[in-house]
């Protein structure tokens, strides 16, 4: 049959004949290969950083304490101990009849006089004294023990400390001798102590190494009360 020649129903039938055209292939269903972006160069990684060490400024040495040369520390041995004596805390001095005769007479002379003149107050006074004096006459010295430390002077367990004494000195009494310390503040007696002969070296030594020594000496009422037998 002629291909160009339509069929009885009116279709065209096509040339057994003739080669049939080949189907184009169906599509894959697998996509096409997308093209990769190109490669980044990788850094290398860079090592960590050394951390430069500060520089070491050399600090000044110390101002060290001096050590003491072997006579300074012999020296304050020597002193580490208290210097320890008893002595009697003044000199007593006996009193015959003759004595209070005389004293009784003198203090009765004021007291009339202080009368006379109606001086009440120094009548009051002169009484005073005259009570206060027979009756320290009438006791005996009480005997105390001493000491001198890096504490200061302890007189019978009461201390008074070095700092508040300036000067002292070495008081030659007949045959007593004594020390006395001259307070810091004014108007404020001085301190007189007693001591045997044989104390004296080391209580002027150790005295001598906190404060100044002054030459001392009986003054007037010293001496007044001295020859008195007060």
């Amino acid at each position: 049959m002629n291909p160009s020649q339509p069929d009885q129903q009116g279709y065209y039938q096509p040339d057994q004949n003739q080669p049939v055209a080949a189907a184009p292939p169906p599509a894959s269903a697998t996509p096409a290969p997308v093209a990769a972006p190109p490669l980044q160069p990788v850094a290398s990684p860079q090592p960590a950083a050394t951390p430069i060490p500060a520089p070491i400024l050399e600090q000044p040495a110390a101002d060290l304490p001096e050590q003491p040369s072997d006579d300074e520390e012999q020296y304050a041995e020597q002193f580490d101990d208290a210097i320890s004596w008893s002595a009697y805390e003044y000199i007593h001095q006996e009193k015959g009849k003759t004595w209070f005769v005389i004293f009784s007479v003198v203090m009765l002379a004021l007291l009339g006089v202080s009368i006379f003149f109606q001086q009440w107050s120094l009548a009051v006074l002169v009484a005073v004294i005259a009570a206060v004096i027979v009756v320290s006459s009438k006791r005996p010295p009480r005997e105390l023990t001493y000491s001198l430390s890096g504490d200061g002077l302890t007189i019978d367990g009461k201390i008074h400390p070095l700092d508040t004494f300036k000067a002292f000195g070495i008081i030659h009494d007949g045959g007593e001798y004594s020390v006395m310390l001259i307070p810091t503040q004014r108007f404020l007696p001085g301190v007189t102590v007693y001591f045997p002969e044989e104390a004296g070296e080391d209580i002027v030594d150790f005295l001598g190494s906190h404060m100044p020594m002054k030459d001392l000496k009986l003054d007037a009422v010293d001496r007044v009360v001295r020859l008195l037998r007060l």
